[in-house]
């Protein structure tokens, strides 16, 4: 066990590990990591499902299977898929048994509907379905037309991870959301705590494009922001979930049985290789919140990684000035969150295409 990631368990952030194959599964990878690197849960996506397909055998006898049945393109991707994450559920149950927000595995709706609302709907009924576990989460895209699907299946018991928050505006209307999915499904009769989300918010992507546009202002003063932008969008973030997760609203739900919305880091890889590539594990250390990590942080984290206590509860003004500053030497962050909503919706289809054609690939081998 590492006592740095220990020590950030300590501090209350739950460590989940942002890949999955069968490969992992199978071997025991996965329990190992659990046992000894402190991993509480897991998120996928669909490019790590298409590395995980491209990369093995433990695929092909499945996916020949399909084949033979008749199975297109979608339905084996759909059945690969579910049954990764439905056996990755059993690994982590003995987690969700412990601390039910915890040991949760999460799968994405079919990204090419992120502008569909009953589209999103169907297919989060579908996953959480087909995947059978209470220790589930589906991933939603937090466009405009996923938000309405969020509160959806929140009301209908379905557990959901909300992705590619990128804003505060944003991140206000997914709580929202969810607190409008609860207050359905109080109506309804529903069983409050067995409903679990979490709120993806995006991190390392922010400074990526904020840099960029620091970079061509070229001042010092400029050049002197670059990396700080993310953790203090996160840190703006996180005072509005102080504010709506201390309402008068939100006390009434809690009271019925209803869990909080924990603040997901996602996206906490370094993209610049200037900086320590632990910063966003390091300066998000908060209690009751999740950062999901690539196995390359989380081994950076193992080996050098700092906990200095929270470091983000009551920063919010800090993180405002600090955008502030932003657009004071030229930066539009307004622009920035819309660039990088557009962006990430574009990224998650083309993810889905990665994935559609690797397994096309897979099919096209079996069929031979």
């Amino acid at each position: 066990m590492s006592d740095r990631l220990q020590a950030l368990a300590d501090a209350g952030v739950s460590i989940w590990l942002d890949d999955l194959s069968r490969e992992r599964i199978e071997t025991g990878n996965l329990a190992d990591l659990v046992k000894e690197k402190n991993v509480v849960g897991v998120t996928t996506n669909p490019t790590i499902f298409a590395a995980a397909i491209a990369d093995g055998e433990r695929y092909d006898d499945q996916v020949r299977t399909l084949v033979a049945d008749g199975a297109d393109v979608t339905k084996v991707i759909f059945e690969l898929t579910t049954e990764d994450v439905r056996n990755a559920c059993d690994v982590l149950a003995p987690v969700a048994d412990g601390s039910p927000a915890d040991g949760r595995v999460s799968i994405e709706v079919e990204p090419d509907l992120a502008n569909d609302t009953e589209g999103t709907v169907a297919s989060a009924r579908a996953l959480w379905s087909a995947v059978g576990k209470p220790n589930a989460l589906i991933k939603i895209p937090a466009t405009r037309e996923g938000l309405p699907a969020i509160t959806t299946a929140i009301s209908e018991g379905i557990s959901v991870n909300v992705t590619l928050i990128f804003s505060e505006e944003r991140y206000r209307e997914v709580m929202d959301a969810y607190l409008d999915g609860l207050e359905q499904a109080h109506e309804a009769g529903r069983d409050l705590s067995s409903i679990q989300s979490v709120a993806s918010f995006f991190v390392s992507r922010v400074d990526t494009e904020v840099d960029k546009r620091l970079e061509a202002i070229g001042s010092p003063v400029a050049l002197a922001l670059r990396g700080k932008a993310a953790v203090a969008n996160a840190l703006v973030a996180y005072g509005a979930f102080e504010e709506v997760f201390g309402s008068q609203r939100w006390r009434d739900l809690e009271a019925a049985g209803a869990h909080r919305q924990r603040p997901l880091w996602a996206s906490t890889g370094v993209k610049n290789p200037d900086y320590d590539d632990t910063m966003y594990v390091r300066d998000l250390v908060v209690p009751e919140t999740v950062n999901t990590m690539p196995e390359k942080t989380l081994e950076a984290f193992a080996d050098h990684g700092e906990v200095l206590g929270d470091v983000v509860t009551g920063k919010a003004g800090e993180g405002s000035a600090l955008l502030e500053r932003l657009r004071e030497v030229g930066v539009d962050f307004d622009d920035v969150m819309l660039v990088l909503e557009s962006e990430g919706v574009d990224k998650f289809k083309k993810s889905w295409q990665e994935l559609v054609e690797t397994v096309q690939g897979q099919m096209g081998q079996a069929a031979e």
